[in-house]
Parts: C-alpha cells; sequence; structure tokens
C-alpha cells in the first residue's frame, strides 16, 4: 500500500497481496450480488403475503436496486470503463454506509427485545417480526433457572414428589448485550465489517487505477505548464468541454470526482504511479530532453541525418598546429 498521512484514504496496490486490483473487484462485485440476492426474495415473501415492517421493506427495495444497479455495472470492470467504475466503486461505499446503518437498526432492536420485561411490549422498529421470528423471546414462562424441590410422597409407597420452581432473574440491556452468545455475534460482525471497509478502499483504489490508465491515454494536455504544475493534479478527463464531459455522464463523473478530487486526480509522492503511466505529471528529469532524444533515435536505428560534405571533409583535415 501507499504510504498513509493523517485522512488519507488507503490505496492498495494489490488485493490481499496475491491478486490484482481487477480481480479483486471482480471477486467483490460478485460478492455483493449474492448479498443482494436477498432484496428480490423479500419481494416475493411481500407478494406471498409474509408481513413485513416499513424498515424490512425499506431495506429489500434498496437492496433489489442495488442488485440491478451492481448487475449493470459489472461487466464494466473487465472492459475498463472508468465512468462505470468511478460508479461501481462509490456504489459499493454507499451500500457499505447503508448495510451498517441497517446492522446497528437491527442490533439495537434485537438486543432491546431480549432485554424487554416479559409483560412489556418492545416498541422498537422491527420488534413484531423479531418476536415472530425468535419464539424465545417471549416464552410463556420466563424464568432464568429452574430447581427441584422433593419432598417424601405420602402414603405406603416408597418414593418423593417433585415440583419445579422457576426463578426470575432481571432482565436488562446490559445482561443481553453481555451474554456469551452475543459477544460472539457482535465480535464476527465486527470482524467481517473490516473485512468490508478493506472491501471498500479495494473497489476505490481499482475505479482510481482505471481512471488514471485513462488519462494517461487520452490526455494531450502539457502537465508541466499552468494550474497542473502548481497543484500537481491531472486534467479531470470529464472536464466541461470534453467528449466525456458532455451531458449527464459529464456532470455524474465530475459530482463523484469532486468529492476527493487529490485522491483521484492528485500526483504520488513516491513517484511510482507517475512512471508506469509515462510520466503525465510533472516530475524532475534525471536526462535532459536532448540527451533523451538522441538515446531514442539511436535505438530505433533513426539517428540525426548526414553531416554535409563540406563539413565532413573539414573534419578529415590534419589538426593545424
Amino acid at each position: 500500500m501507499a504510504p498513509l498521512h493523517l485522512f488519507d484514504i488507503p490505496c492498495p496496490r494489490t488485493f490481499l497481496r496475491a491478486m490484482s486490483l481487477r480481480t479483486g473487484a471482480e471477486i467483490i462485485a460478485f460478492l455483493q450480488l449474492i448479498n443482494k440476492v436477498s432484496g428480490l426474495y423479500g419481494i416475493l415473501a411481500l407478494l406471498t403475503g409474509a408481513p413485513l415492517s416499513p424498515l424490512q421493506f425499506s431495506m429489500y427495495l434498496y437492496s433489489l436496486l442495488a442488485l440491478i444497479a451492481t448487475t449493470y455495472l459489472y461487466p464494466h470492470i473487465r472492459r475498463g470503463s472508468p465512468l462505470q467504475c468511478l460508479a461501481l466503486a462509490h456504489l459499493y461505499a454507499f451500500d457499505s454506509v447503508i448495510n451498517a446503518l441497517y446492522t446497528a437498526a437491527f442490533g439495537v432492536a434485537w438486543f432491546y427485545v431480549l432485554a424487554a420485561h416479559p409483560d412489556e411490549e418492545a416498541t422498537t422498529p422491527g420488534a413484531p417480526g423479531i418476536n415472530a421470528t425468535a419464539g424465545f423471546t417471549n416464552p410463556k414462562y420466563n424464568v432464568t433457572s429452574v430447581e427441584v424441590l422433593a419432598e417424601p410422597a405420602g402414603g405406603l409407597a416408597s418414593g418423593q414428589d417433585a415440583i419445579a420452581v422457576g426463578k426470575a432473574g432481571n432482565a436488562g440491556l446490559g445482561k443481553a448485550v453481555f451474554q456469551s452468545g452475543s459477544i460472539m455475534s457482535i465480535a464476527l460482525i465486527c470482524f467481517f465489517w473490516a473485512l468490508r471497509t478493506y472491501f471498500v478502499f479495494v473497489m476505490l483504489a481499482f475505479a482510481r487505477q482505471v481512471l488514471r490508465q485513462h488519462v494517461a491515454t487520452t490526455s494531450s494536455a502539457a502537465w508541466s505548464s499552468g494550474e497542473n504544475t502548481t497543484n500537481n493534479m491531472a486534467e479531470n478527463p470529464f472536464a466541461e468541454g470534453r467528449e466525456e464531459g458532455s451531458g449527464w455522464q459529464g456532470k455524474l463523473g465530475r459530482g463523484m470526482l469532486g468529492l476527493a478530487p487529490r485522491y483521484w486526480l492528485g500526483a504520488d509522492e513516491d513517484g511510482e504511479w507517475m512512471r508506469g503511466l509515462g510520466g503525465k505529471f510533472k516530475k524532475s528529469l534525471q536526462e535532459p530532453v536532448g540527451v533523451m532524444e538522441r538515446e531514442r533515435r539511436r535505438r530505433s536505428g533513426t539517428g540525426p541525418p548526414a553531416a554535409p560534405r563540406e563539413l565532413q571533409r573539414l573534419a578529415d583535415l590534419p589538426e593545424s598546429r
């Protein structure tokens, strides 16, 4: 990964240090498609008459829309389309935030239902659905432990009479959260969300790579002059007046790049990206331009034209002392 400073966006250069960013983006997008299929099943459940709360319906509807958008953008990973790859990366980052909010809302509702007193009815969103799918949250007898009391049985037959006595515990949010099963669930959720955060950075880095390759192959601006020299920034490929900057697609591209222009178009400090793309940004040259041009002609066999014969004769004359 590139060196980071405070508030800089991490930029991985490989996926899990074993695969290219494009392969990683394909795997992540495929997992996104599998994840969003739940939205289709949610809408089918609604059509069959299954009860859904407004929160659940909004989640399933959003998942269906995200499924359609991801299906449309997925083929552009191999095509290397800059606008579509940017849209897919922003969609994945936005979807991560939305999923985090839904997960937090569901977690709060779940623990509040677990912690509710049996005589009280939980009012959190989705509580009826949680009670319907998890019957242990509202049992007939709400007890935390059972004790067996035995006493000698009456009559001639030997034996004992036993009865079960339940002891109610103190319900509370802290007790519901810090039980062993809940701690394990919270740990797993935190692990998967840390992995998803890394996936977001991989998708952004892949879109950044595609965009910069597009800039390197299509831009004709002189990066060593004007504003680009001061800010060390590449020209926006979706700027007004360019072919990609026309219409709603140009507005969309400018809007996405405007959120973090230095991340998308700024030069790297180590210079590796600039060398990899042919030096589209201003950088210090190790050799003068003339030396590089002569070396290029020497390697291609198209050296400078031969000198006039008069100069060649003068060069052949012995040096006068």
